[in-house]
């Protein structure tokens, strides 16, 4: 997967946007101001760094050595950087980065969650 499929496929996901904060890179993309993923390009290999759960994050790490690895200057417990060097599958990046989209939005108060509808104003008389 191409750093450009994973911006592509990350702002594809409602609501999120992109920017900057830290320079020209890594790109962040955010979710009502949440990061959920970074995506870094001046590497050899680029990298995408993602939110996910703490037992994912250690089952990931194990099955794909030298792929998945800690968070990059990131909490290891809920990050980690995988090295788009080929050797994932396209389908599974997108899937990891559903996932940390989801670990994010599930941590956002209901208002603030995409699809959200707040409920009809009751009147009584």
């Amino acid at each position: 997967m191409t750093p450009d499929d994973v911006s592509q496929h990350c702002l594809s996901l409602e609501r999120t946007k992109e920017d900057y904060p830290f320079g020209p890179q890594p790109a962040v993309y955010r979710i009502e101001g949440k990061i959920f993923a970074l995506l870094s390009e001046d590497e050899e290999n680029p990298r995408v760094s993602l939110k996910l759960p703490p037992d994912e994050v250690e089952a990931l790490k194990a099955q794909y050595p030298g792929t998945v690895l800690p968070g990059y200057h990131l909490n290891k417990k809920h990050w980690v950087t995988v090295v788009l060097d080929g050797d994932l599958d396209p389908g599974e990046v997108r899937g990891l980065i559903e996932e940390a989209y989801d670990v994010v939005v599930a941590s956002l108060p209901r208002r603030l969650r995409p699809g959200y509808i707040p409920p009809a104003p009751t009147h009584t008389r």
